[in-house]
């Protein structure tokens, strides 16, 4: 299954894709794909109706803004250089441990919105990355085997950062650089664990039609099962919950590509999970 959430900003509603392509209204079994829906083993009822056949088919959704498939998370918790060529390209050596850090909730808007450019940000980068959301609460796991049963589904993450903010006046740590409006497009679906292979997924982005990423999530230095587990000795992760799992090399920071600027496109792709465009915009203040 997959699950979207469609309408304008801030009065989306749920709806299911079944697997022959078919749009359902979601609104009989939920308001929302929100953490209240996961705690409430939502997935499971939607599924249960769906093979029931009490699902409405949808009328005019096409027609409709495609917002994130997953309303209100609690967190966003962020894994960094967590592909070797990624972090070769950062000047960094792999990690021996996952390096985690966070981006606020409110940076979270749907694939195709507009990210917008603080004023006066001069060094804003993309990042394709597989994203996890937790299905059910995750809590001092006994092993990385565990870690299936606690995901409610994949998603398309954009972790738009601003490397000047993240490098050079960071305090140390990352979250000032990837925590700035609309710095996280999300979706188009979030897809449910049974549809893809999760372990060998290609990944691929582009700025202006030219290409960025290309890679699988086969080259994670540490894998979606062992990031939950691991997590969960650190934090207890909730419903709702959203893990960036990392991105592969072919940013900006390395180098080779210029940053955004005013105007430019994104796209990013990762197989069986879908395609999200943004246009970037720079925030001018008035006065």
């Amino acid at each position: 299954m997959r699950f979207l959430r469609l309408g304008d900003h801030g009065a989306e509603r749920p709806h299911l894709r079944d697997t022959d392509g078919t749009v359902y209204d979601l609104s009989g079994v939920t308001d929302d794909i929100d953490p209240a829906f996961f705690a409430a083993d939502g997935v499971a009822r939607a599924r249960a109706a769906l093979q029931a056949g009490e699902l409405p088919v949808a009328t005019g959704w096409q027609d409709l803004r495609v917002g994130a498939p997953v309303a209100r998370p609690a967190a966003i918790v962020c894994i960094g250089q967590n592909y070797a060529a990624h972090a070769a390209e950062s000047g960094a050596e792999p990690p021996e441990h996952p390096i985690v850090f966070f981006k606020h909730p409110n940076t979270l808007v749907g694939p195709d919105d507009d990210v917008l450019l603080p004023p006066g940000a001069q060094r804003a980068d993309w990042e394709v990355e597989l994203a996890v959301v937790i299905g059910r609460r995750a809590r001092y796991l006994s092993s990385p085997a565990d870690a299936l049963d606690h995901i409610a589904g994949f998603a398309v993450s954009n972790d738009v950062s601003e490397r000047e903010y993240q490098l050079d006046v960071s305090g140390g740590q990352w979250s000032k650089g990837k925590s700035s409006e609309t710095f996280n497009p999300f979706g188009p679906e979030l897809v449910t664990p049974d549809e893809v292979d999760h372990r060998a997924l290609r990944l691929r982005s582009s700025v202006n039609g030219s290409p960025r990423q290309d890679s699988t999530t086969a080259d994670m230095i540490f894998g979606v099962e062992h990031l939950i587990w691991h997590l969960s000795q650190f934090m207890v992760l909730d419903p709702g919950d959203i893990i960036n799992t990392g991105t592969p090399q072919g940013v900006a920071l390395s180098g080779r590509f210029p940053y955004l600027a005013d105007e430019d496109t994104m796209e990013l792709t990762i197989d069986g999970l879908g395609t999200q465009r943004q246009r970037v915009r720079r925030v001018v203040l008035a006065g």
